[in-house]
């Protein structure tokens, strides 16, 4: 996988949660189109399997809903090359919760990682962005615009992501700084079983979305990665403030 242009070249990309999934992913497909890559998550061990996979990927092991580590985390990038171009706000969490069983504190640690993580992670870019007319890429889900059931707290986090998309579009347009999202469907990763799943209910759960997903198939993690490295690279100078959604149709279901 690698840049449509070439123009990722030497450019710093920051991408959350590259420890396994859709992040570690795009971790490497960043560093394949040739840009350096500091891959930010909480466990130091699986940033250093990312980092293993290319020399292009450094690491940096941190909880980025603690105080101070979101302008910790760009910092590290440009120290190390002199500045950032594209923030990759992926890390997140899913959490199971129906309203009925609302747990006020886990609602809160839900929006603290999925919402306003990436709000300061995207101040703290902001200078180095404009300077370098950067890109934001946000990720979402098919669930940021559409119902579901059981974890509405999940949803509405994503749904917050997805206008913090479109209106920081709109403020950062002058200055040339573009943000855009994409929104996964069922994707295999860890993210099922870090919410705590036991792992029949896991495999029901893919069967279930499976028969709903209209290619019959849930997506890979390098699937998305391929839409966050097109919208970053400068060749997609004209597109901001969408929402691509990479489903294999189920929102039409």
């Amino acid at each position: 996988m690698t840049s449509p242009t070439g123009s990722l070249r030497d450019r710093v990309a920051i991408v959350t949660g590259a420890g396994s999934g859709i992040g570690r992913a795009a971790a490497l497909a960043f560093a394949r189109a040739g840009a350096h890559v500091l891959a930010v998550g909480r466990r130091a061990e699986a940033l250093e399997r990312t980092a293993a996979s290319h020399p292009g990927i450094a690491v940096h092991a941190a909880d980025i809903t603690g105080d101070g580590a979101p302008q910790a985390v760009v910092e590290a990038a440009a120290e190390r090359w002199g500045g950032v171009d594209v923030l990759v706000n992926n890390a997140g969490a899913t959490v199971v919760m129906p309203l009925a069983d609302t747990d006020p504190g886990r609602v809160a640690g839900l929006f603290a990682l999925n919402v306003t993580a990436p709000i300061l992670l995207a101040q703290a870019a902001l200078p180095y962005l404009r300077a370098r007319r950067g890109a934001i890429v946000n990720v979402s889900s098919t669930y940021g615009h559409r119902p579901l059931p059981g974890a509405a707290p999940y949803a509405a986090t994503k749904g917050a992501v997805e206008q913090l998309t479109r209106s920081w579009a709109l403020e950062l347009a002058p200055d040339g700084v573009r943000v855009n999202a994409v929104a996964p469907g069922p994707t295999e990763s860890e993210a099922l079983a870090a919410a705590g799943l036991p792992a029949p209910v896991i495999e029901q759960i893919k069967r279930d979305e499976i028969a709903r997903i209209p290619l019959g198939r849930r997506g890979t993690p390098e699937e998305v990665a391929a839409w966050i490295v097109h919208l970053a690279d400068p060749a997609a100078a004209w597109i901001t403030g969408q929402v691509i959604t990479v489903d294999g149709g189920l929102e039409l279901s």
